[in-house]
């Protein structure tokens, strides 16, 4: 079974339970929340999310809450070793956003795994595996952290599946850590989409593709290995719509829950067409 949606708002008045009607409006069986704004701490009470009725309505058409995947906000940077105060934050924070993922009792928390911030890249990753390491010490939910594939823009940590490996095989929790594949992302850093099998294969050799928990479903603005990560409509970038429809429909990827981030077209958003088009046969 093929599991699909997309990026949906949660906001006032009816926070995850809009977030849930939206979805639906898309004809989507998967959804991906932020619990607030993703570029600052903002939170309102979870008390406010209207988590009930969301469930209520999940039951009334068949929507698994494991298909809910919740997205760490982008202000969180746990790979920098330059201001501790930064990675304090970030540290604090993650803690918080799993104690909300669990009582929305969704199951997986994408995060980024962060920038080492001109630090080096082998200072960043002990930091990010400090960090989680410290997170998880501290959490006893069953919500797993899904590190997400980067395009290695600037500083950024976790561009290769060897970083990501590296990174999950230090923590002392190691079933708590899951991946995040994103395709205008592994396209940004130089993987060829056009041999997805060959990349596929490659990432359960070195990761594991019982560790894959979430896809991202997005085209690229740019060529193969250009690592600037500017997500693009489905079929109007240089991944292309044949080789995103193939990844949809992947045996190897049945039932793993499938996200589109792509950009709204003239202010509205593109989801209830490009679901349509990518769950076509």
């Amino acid at each position: 079974m093929i599991v699909l949606g997309c990026h949906v708002s949660l906001k006032a008045p009816h926070y995850f339970l809009g977030s849930i009607q939206e979805a639906l409006s898309y004809q989507a069986n998967a959804c991906m929340i932020y619990t607030g704004p993703p570029s600052n701490s903002k939170r309102v009470s979870i008390d406010q999310f209207k988590i009930e009725q969301a469930k209520e309505l999940m039951k009334e058409n068949d929507f698994k809450i494991e298909n809910v995947i919740v997205h760490a906000p982008y202000i969180i940077n746990i790979g920098n070793s330059l201001n501790l105060d930064t990675f304090s934050f970030g540290c604090d924070f993650l803690k918080e956003e799993l104690k909300r993922v669990h009582e929305i009792g969704a199951s997986i928390l994408v995060l980024h795994p962060g920038s080492h911030v001109k630090a080096g890249k082998e200072a960043g990753l002990k930091q990010v595996i400090d960090g989680l390491n410290q997170v998880l010490e501290q959490d006893n939910s069953n919500v797993c952290i899904a590190l997400e594939t980067m395009a290695g823009k600037g500083s950024e940590i976790g561009s290769t599946f060897e970083e990501i490996a590296y990174i999950k095989n230090q923590i002392i929790k190691k079933e708590r850590i899951k991946v995040c594949l994103d395709t205008c992302h592994i396209h940004d850093a130089g993987y060829s989409l056009e041999n997805f099998d060959q990349v596929l294969n490659e990432f359960d050799e070195i990761i594991g593709l019982d560790n894959l928990a979430v896809i991202h479903i997005n085209d690229s603005k740019n060529e193969k290995g250009a690592h600037k990560d500017r997500h693009e409509n489905i079929g109007q970038g240089y991944i292309g719509f044949d080789i995103l429809h193939s990844i949809v429909h992947h045996p190897k990827l049945e039932g793993i829950p499938m996200i589109l981030e792509t950009p709204y077209i003239d202010g509205k958003p593109p989801y209830k067409e490009e679901i349509k088009k990518l769950t076509l046969e």
